[in-house]
């Protein structure tokens, strides 16, 4: 089955459901493994090495800047040979990269571990997920790609709990000797035998499409932009709201919970994402999502209280946050032809994770100078509402003529 831009839907209904169930067990282990047991165990890892909070931070960092330029490379891997292998290989080469992290004697054998790991988190975290089941579903994409996030939501659910639990027992080096087991076992098989398949070699798309002259393209910079602040906002948003919410007066225990209530609405807000898609064009669901983590974030800065209602404030950034991934993940797709998708897809995450690995540090550095975490909110909703404004300019005209959709077919299609 070919759509007017050029994609391709591959195999039967029951293939792509098996893709779909491989890949929400796999996303939910590679998240928990490479990247949510993380936050739990790096208290412990500094206190037991010695090693300062920043330094330990800081090499987690590094490896999300490493995912980052890979992402580029592994695009156009995925363009050209499909997921099967390249995921395949991200899940072994992960493996002894968790290992290294467990067995670190030094900082810089750490940091060189989470260097691989970051490669590994190329190459089996959403974009190569995203690209797969983009070109295998077609024009059905939406839904599977919500299914998969709202699945991919509980990997925090799931590991950090377990990290925790390990953690008791068999220290950070144990867990993460441990997590290493769980990622062999579940992934490398998950992703070589569950992801056999033909790759649709798409078509190509009606009219001249150069991939190069996308990426350069303003719709693209703009594209790109937008996705880049609202990843910035809401994962800085994230990691810097329970010092927030004490600093308003919650107790340790009802901030922590506010979080966990904002995961709930994160999950949530992608349920919800669906019934947008035949309603609002790709720009204007980017509009109102950003608009949507700018208001939600603003809330969170200036409310003194009570209790109750930041806590639902924290819900509803939570939702604009779930939101903001399926942007990310159907920005490419719902405006240019998806046989680019791997190679456009890497160059849209790049600087998107770049964002997502510097918001942590960024948001606590900023809190200082700013006078306080409320000013900083304020801040990060400036940048989510630029990101908004930029989204407007992130239309793409595709003419009849071309055999693409016009503007109106387009607004109905979403």
């Amino acid at each position: 089955m070919i759509d007017p831009t050029g994609d391709v839907s591959g195999g039967s209904s029951g293939f792509r459901r098996r893709v779909l169930l491989v890949l929400c067990l796999t996303e939910i282990t590679s998240w928990g493994v490479l990247y949510y047991a993380f936050p739990v165990l790096a208290p412990s890892i500094s206190a037991d090495t010695g090693w300062s909070v920043s330094a330990v931070t800081g090499a987690f960092s590094a490896g999300l800047g490493v995912s980052a330029l890979a992402g580029i490379v592994v695009g156009r891997l995925l363009d050209r040979w499909g997921p099967r292998w390249v995921m395949t290989a991200g899940s072994v080469l992960g493996v002894p990269a968790v290992a290294a992290i467990a067995v670190a004697p030094t900082w810089p054998w750490f940091l060189a571990a989470w260097l691989v790991a970051g490669l590994a988190q190329s190459a089996t975290l959403y974009p190569p997920a995203f690209a797969a089941l983009t070109r295998w579903w077609g024009e059905d994409r939406v839904r599977a790609l919500t299914a998969l996030t709202l699945v991919g939501g509980l990997a925090s659910t799931v590991f950090a709990p377990l990290s925790a639990a390990l953690l008791g027992g068999f220290g950070w080096r144990g867990t993460y000797l441990v997590l290493a087991v769980v990622l062999l076992v579940v992934t490398v098989p998950a992703h070589l035998f569950g992801l056999r398949g033909r790759w649709p070699a798409a078509p190509t798309p009606p009219g001249p499409a150069d991939p190069g002259a996308i990426a350069r393209s303003g719709a693209f910079r703009l594209t790109v932009a937008a996705v880049c602040l609202g990843a910035f906002c809401g994962f800085a948003v994230a990691v810097n709201q329970v010092p927030l919410l004490i600093e308003r007066g919650l107790d340790v225990q009802t901030a922590a919970w506010a979080l966990g209530l904002g995961g709930v609405g994160q999950v949530a807000g992608r349920a919800l994402y669906t019934r947008a898609v035949g309603r609002l064009a790709p720009p204007g669901r980017a509009v109102l999502v950003l608009a949507a983590l700018a208001v939600s974030t603003a809330l969170l800065g200036l409310l003194p209280g009570p209790a109750w209602l930041l806590v639902g404030a924290a819900v509803l950034t939570g939702a604009a946050r779930g939101l903001m991934t399926l942007v990310q993940a159907t920005a490419v797709s719902d405006r240019w032809p998806s046989r680019f998708y791997g190679r456009l897809g890497g160059l849209l995450s790049a600087p998107a994770t770049v964002a997502v690995a510097l918001s942590p540090w960024a948001g606590a550095a900023l809190a200082g100078p700013l006078g306080g975490y409320p000013q900083l909110f304020a801040v990060l909703a400036g940048a989510a509402a630029l990101g908004a404004v930029l989204a407007v300019g992130t239309r793409v005209a595709v003419s009849p003529a071309r055999g693409g959709r016009g503007p109106r077919d387009r607004r109905r299609a979403g």
